[in-house]
C-alpha cells in the first residue's frame, strides 16, 4: 500500500477533495456548505447529521433530491451508529443495481447543473453579476462610482460618490 492515500492534518480542501476522479461517495453530517460541495461535485452522500439545519439538509438530500441515504441518526447528540449500519449504509450508496443506485446517480447530473450555473452565462453567475453590478456602476471612462440609496422620510435618495 504504499504511496496510497493522503492524511491531512488541519484543515483540508474538501471541496478540491470532492472533486477528484477517485472520490465516488461522500460521508456528511449535513451541514450547508458540505451539502452544496456534495451536490456540486455530483457525488451520492451518506448522510449523518448531529444538530440544528442538519436534520432539514438531510432531509433535502435524501427525500427530495434523493441522491442522499441516512445512516439514521435522528436524535440530537449522543447518536451511536455500529460499523454494521455505516457499512450497510455505505454499500446501499455504492450499489451498481437497483432503484437505490439508479437514484445516486441522479448526483452525477446535479452536480453537471450546478457547475453549469456557476459559469459564465448560468443562472448563479448572472444573479451574482447582478447584485454587485446593481450597487456599482461604471461610466464611459472606467471610471468607478458607487450608488448609495437610502430611504429619507419621504423618498427615495440617492447618493453617487
Amino acid at each position: 500500500m504504499e504511496g496510497k492515500g493522503l492524511i491531512i492534518r488541519g484543515w483540508a480542501p474538501q471541496a478540491l477533495i470532492l472533486d477528484h476522479l477517485a472520490a465516488s461517495g461522500f460521508v456528511t453530517h449535513c451541514k450547508w456548505n458540505s451539502t452544496l460541495e456534495g451536490i456540486t461535485a455530483g457525488l451520492p452522500m451518506l448522510t449523518w447529521p448531529v444538530t440544528a439545519e442538519q436534520f432539514d439538509n438531510e432531509k433535502l438530500l435524501t427525500e427530495i433530491l434523493g441522491i442522499g441515504i441516512a445512516v439514521e441518526a435522528k436524535q440530537l447528540y449522543g447518536v451511536k451508529v455500529g460499523s454494521g449500519g455505516v457499512a450497510d449504509t455505505m454499500g446501499r450508496m455504492m450499489a451498481e443495481e437497483g432503484e437505490e443506485a439508479a437514484e445516486m446517480r441522479k448526483a452525477g447530473e446535479l452536480g453537471r447543473i450546478a457547475k453549469r450555473a456557476v459559469e459564465e452565462g448560468g443562472s448563479s453567475y448572472a444573479n451574482v453579476g447582478a447584485l454587485i453590478g446593481e450597487p456599482f456602476q461604471f461610466d464611459n471612462y472606467n471610471n468607478f462610482y458607487f450608488i448609495y440609496l437610502f430611504y429619507g422620510k419621504n423618498e427615495l435618495d440617492m447618493k453617487i460618490y
